[in-house]
Parts: structure tokens; sequence; C-alpha cells
């Protein structure tokens, strides 16, 4: 998904934007990038992340780093952030998001603006550069991002550094999070507000959808007002996002406990002992425990000294094998028991069976499993998390193209938990997955966990609606 961070100090900024941007780290991309402005010039450094960490590539290279604002990112697979020279001044661009409508975007930009681009990348354009032409197309630094606001079809939120201060926008429907924080006069620019407390900033600002702030030395002042409609990814609180984080001002952790005891409420299994898995569905697990008074237990543990998450290879057979190698079973704590797993979603699957099966090799008596989330049935427009996934690779499509025959068959009857087709298609993938029992967690039951109005939250790639 990509997250980024920037610093307006009175003082050398390098140190609290390597951290920030670092904090960024787990959401499990694949560059890693900065630039600092200095009245001399920008300076800029960007790294490949695949396979080591962000901090491991730039700590020898801090010194090269000489200003007070600057603008860091971890992005999903573009070379970033670029520096630009145009009409306006020269600036550094950081983006965080999607463009479904690139293609058409970037066809205008070369014809009509008789523009041209340089970041390619196997014949692909670098999605932060179109973002560049288009707000090169502005006559101020405002106009140009409420032109890439409005013309963009997905979403895109963005960092820009001039030499007067730095711009933060958040995208159209706000689908992405941006916060503000400060302390002692200087100002940090984050998508998790995680990053903020340890590097002493106190959050001050959330951005509203759509909302553009500039941020100086002076303070921070909104130069485009926040827009009333707002599609929030709920899939922040439930899986992507971290754990001390919070989106408008409602802490993940929080969310997750009460998702977890959402489920427990409604739940009547005897079980023995109840566990998450690493590591979102921990939080998940820890409230269907307290709810359900059943004893939580850690009959696996995950291993991450070395190996990366693993939705992040491309080819399934990696996935597999880091999954595999991750998790370590504990025998004494398994043999006999009556397990029930709690876990933030089911996407393929794949991964999910083959554990289950050495839990019952090592002795589960039973495998019950409750999920935190409703079945996953369309994949994400708005966010690039599932950007080389199929829809038909999803548990659920896929038990659904097993149930109908039909590909093509209207989904809705499907997403509605009181159906029988409903009910049919969680006991496919129950089947499949070999468990005792498999519930899901209602739309309407996540949705008051999260405690946002339904009409405040993209819920898509359950219910296939882009608008509640």
């Amino acid at each position: 998904m990509g997250g980024f961070f920037g610093v307006v100090a009175d003082e050398p900024c390098i140190q609290d934007l390597f951290y920030g941007t670092d904090y960024h780290s787990h959401l499990g991309t694949r560059r890693g990038g900065m630039a600092v402005y200095h009245p001399d010039g920008f300076r800029r450094k960007i790294h490949k992340i695949e396979n080591t960490q962000f901090r491991s590539k730039f700590e020898e290279e801090l010194s090269i780093f000489r200003g007070n604002m600057g603008i860091g990112v971890i992005s999903d697979y573009e070379d970033q952030p670029l520096l630009i020279a145009s009409h306006l001044g020269n600036y550094a661009l950081a983006t965080v998001g999607v463009i479904n409508n690139l293609d058409s975007l970037a066809h205008k930009a070369l014809t009509n603006h008789r523009g041209h681009f340089t970041e390619m990348n196997l014949n692909a354009i670098n999605p932060t550069e179109l973002i560049a032409s288009i707000i090169n197309q502005g006559d101020t630094w405002v106009e140009g991002i409420a032109k890439v606001q409005d013309s963009v079809q997905g979403s895109c939120s963005l960092l820009l550094v001039t030499e007067e201060g730095i711009y933060a926008a958040r995208d159209k429907l706000g689908r992405t999070p941006v916060v503000l924080g400060e302390k002692a006069g200087k100002f940090a620019i984050a998508s998790e507000s995680s990053a903020l407390p340890n590097l002493g900033y106190t959050p001050v600002k959330y951005l509203g959808p759509g909302e553009i702030v500039r941020v100086s030395l002076q303070g921070y002042e909104t130069v485009k007002q926040p827009g009333k409609e707002m599609q929030i990814c709920s899939f922040l609180w439930i899986y992507y996002g971290y754990p001390a984080a919070s989106y408008e001002d409602i802490n993940v952790e929080q969310v997750r406990y009460q998702c977890g005891a959402a489920l427990a409420r409604k739940d009547d299994v005897d079980i023995d002992l109840v566990s998450g898995i690493p590591d979102s569905g921990i939080a998940h697990a820890l409230g269907y425990a307290a709810e359900a008074k059943v004893p939580y237990r850690r009959p696996f543990v995950k291993y991450t000294p070395t190996w990366p998450r693993s939705f992040m290879p491309q080819n399934q057979g990696d996935r597999d094998l880091i999954a595999s190698m991750k998790l370590i079973p504990i025998r004494k704590l398994i043999q006999g028991q009556r397990m029930l797993l709690c876990e933030d979603s089911i996407v393929r699957g794949t991964q999910l069976k083959h554990f289950i099966q050495r839990l019952y090799e090592y002795g589960a008596q039973e495998v019950h499993m409750r999920v935190a989330c409703p079945p996953l049935l369309y994949g994400c427009k708005f966010l690039n998390f599932s950007r080389s996934r199929s829809e038909m690779d999803l548990a659920a499509r896929k038990a659904v193209s097993e149930l109908s025959g039909d590909q093509k068959v209207d989904l809705n009857k499907y997403s509605d938990p009181d159906s029988p087709e409903y009910k049919e298609m969680v006991e496919r993938i129950r089947q499949r997955l070999g468990l005792s029992t498999l519930k899901y967690l209602n739309l309407n039951d996540m949705q008051e966990a999260i405690g946002l109005p339904s009409s405040h939250l993209c819920t898509f790639c359950w219910s296939g609606k882009e608008h509640a």
C-alpha cells in the first residue's frame, strides 16, 4: 500500500525524517526513498528494500542529506520521491495510492500538453511522474494538486516539498490517511500516526478527504477545504494498519479487540484455547478470548528476523514457503486441544490450508476459525495491495465458482450472510481448509467495531459497492 513521512523544522531534519519514514516499513512494499531540501538544492536517494530493511539501506548515507525540510516514502513499486523542475519552481514529490486511469491521463499529458516521461520501467510510466505532470498544468501549487485530486480514478495522496514548505494532500475521497504532528514548532506529516509518538510529535490534525495543507515554520494552514464525502479503507483497521496507529482518531488495536469481541458474542463453540494468526490476528483473538472468557494461548510463534512478509513475493510458491517457515508450532500446546484461531481475513487461503494441516499433524483435536471481516469477493480498485492478484484467486470467489459453475454469477446473494448461497460458500471454504467450523464477522458488526458511519467507509472488497 505504501506510506510517506515529511518534516519541516528549524534545524536539520534528517534524523526525524529517517526514523519517521522507517516507521512505515510495515506496509510491506519494495522501494524506499528520501529527499531533503537545502538552499543549495535537493538531495535524494532511492533504494530497493525487497530483501532488506529500509534502515540498513540508508543508515550509512545519512551524511549526504542536509536541510530542514524533507520527505520520505515507502513505495509499492515505483521509484520515488522524484525531483521535478517546473514553471512553478523546483520540488520533490512522493505519492501513495493507485491510478486506475493512468494510461488515459498519460495519453492526455502527451498529446494535449506535449509532455514527456523519463521515469520508465518495462515501458510503464512511473505514476508519481504522471502526477507531477498534472501538477505542472496548474498556475499554482494548490491548483495543480487539486487537478490531481479531480483527475485520478482510484486514489492519490501526496507530499510536495518546495523551498517555502511542504504541501500535504489527501486523496479526494480520503481512502488513504494523512495526519499532521507537531513538537515545539516543528511539524511532521505521516501516513501512519504511529510514526509520531517516539519522535516526540503529537497529532494535531487528521486531514479530511481532498484537503490540502501547507506546512512551514510559520505553522500550517488549510489551502483547500476538505470535501464532505469520505470513503476511507475499512481494511486499514482490520489488517493493514499498525496497531499503534489511529485513523480519523480511531485506534487500530482497539477496533481489532472489538471485532474479536463481536465474533465471540455470536459464537457458542466449545473450545480449550483461542489464538491469533500473527500479526494482525492477535488483537482480534485477544478480543475474542476476553469476551468468551476462554484462555488466550500461543501454540505457534512467528519467526521474523530473516523472513519477509509472505504477501510480498509475486511467485505463489515463494509466498507459501515464507508462510510455512515463519510460523513455528509448539506441539505441547497443540496436542489434544480444541483450538480456535482468529484471522484478519482469508484472501486465497492457500497458506492457511497448509498451516491448519500442520496443526492436525501436531495433535490438534479440533481447529476452528473466526475471521474479523466478511468473505473477500472483489479485488481492491483503490489501493495497491491486490494489484497483482486475480479476483478468481480469492478463496470466496473460488467457492462461488465451484458452486455456481458460472464466474459471472450475481454475487449479491453470496455477500448476504442470511442467504443459503452465503452459507454454502462458507461451508465450501471450510471444507477446502479442513476446519472444524468457520465463521466470518458480518459487515454491520465490522462497521460498528470501527465506529464510523457506514457512508464514510469503503467496503468494496466485501460488498462490491463503491459507495454505501
